[in-house]
């Protein structure tokens, strides 16, 4: 991929493809050491996150769901149609430049994330669809992200030829290896599941720092544009969106695991995001933007957990007033 860097007055080249930048992206000269680093590190985030997501499925639960696919249908269709929606509605009321849109818009475009399976749990969803859904989406997305980026690029001028598809596609291939390699080793080796997972963790937590480390040095003369009005809105509204809507969908749709759904429509794979941005494209060409899935997992954590504790209250009040009826078989809305 041939890029040079956009600025004011200067056009940045994507595959052959010209884009006028308005000096959002700033100036990032990352050593090569450094950012070979960086790549490395982010790879390997991804790779321990999906192997231990891959740990906590199992093959039968798999084949239930999708032998009964309406849950897993009715999410899919709102985490690729809301979220891809929202990112582009977003894009075109705040006026984002054409770097900018191509980062909220592979945000938007991405399958669900692994923490949707830990908040689906907080508010009591259906883990099994969860889990499921998670996997499936990022499947889906190998076809589905690049063709809603493609398609939502058209509405950028200059951007439809700047999405690196190649390099998204990659990256969700050797997304579903790791998660492949969990699923096996949860499937014929069951008593090494808890292990690879602790293990994993404990690599993950390790490696995430010293990648914010690193990541704080390659971008401290040009974090501050990252903080930008425009992303921190977006980066606010969009879960909140995602969220909301999920859980219409899923009303409207009849489909009993409302809570779940929308937990899964609202979380974003953020480690996923982050790959694509970082290894996809240049410093030089993405700037410190690569840092906006930071921004997005911050505000989504904040929310989804504040829709946690509502729903812990709601619990909490609704309990003195339900009587026997709680010994009663319900739906887990």
């Amino acid at each position: 991929m041939n890029e040079t860097t956009g600025y004011v007055g200067i056009t940045t080249t994507y595959n052959g493809s010209n884009i006028t930048g308005n000096g959002s992206t700033g100036i990032l000269i990352i050593p090569k050491p450094l950012n070979i680093a960086i790549n490395i590190l982010t790879v390997i985030i991804l790779f321990i996150t999906m192997i231990s997501l891959g740990c906590t499925m199992e093959i039968s639960k798999i084949r239930a769901h999708l032998l009964k696919p309406k849950g897993v249908a009715i999410a899919l269709l709102a985490q690729f149609c809301v979220m891809p929606l929202t990112a582009f509605s977003l894009t075109k009321i705040y006026q984002m430049d054409p770097i900018k849109a191509i980062t909220v818009l592979i945000c938007g475009c991405c399958p669900g994330g692994s923490l949707s399976n830990i908040f689906s749990f907080s508010v009591k969803g259906d883990m099994n669809l969860s889990i499921v859904m998670t996997t499936c989406s990022s499947i889906a997305a190998l076809v589905l992200m690049p063709l809603l980026l493609y398609i939502f690029s058209h509405g950028f001028t200059g951007v439809k030829n700047a999405v690196p598809y190649v390099g998204i596609i990659t990256t969700l291939v050797f997304t579903l290896v790791p998660c492949a390699v969990g699923i096996l080793i949860n499937h014929y080796k069951p008593n090494y599941s808890s292990t690879v997972t602790k293990v994993g963790l404990s690599i993950l937590i390790i490696a995430t720092i010293v990648l914010s480390v690193l990541s704080g040095l390659a971008v401290k003369d040009v974090m501050w544009m990252i903080l930008m009005p425009d992303l921190l809105a977006v980066a606010a509204l969009m879960p909140l969106i995602g969220f909301t809507l999920g859980y219409v969908v899923s009303v409207i749709c009849g489909l009993c695991p409302r809570r779940t759904i929308s937990m899964e429509t609202g979380c974003q794979n953020i480690q996923l995001c982050t790959t694509i941005l970082k290894v996809a494209f240049s410093p030089q060409a993405i700037g410190p933007l690569f840092l906006f899935p930071l921004l997005y997992i911050t505000f989504q954590c904040a929310e989804a957990l504040l829709l946690v504790l509502c729903f812990k209250c709601y619990q909490t009040v609704r309990a003195p007033h339900r009587g026997y009826v709680m010994q009663q078989p319900s739906c887990s809305c």
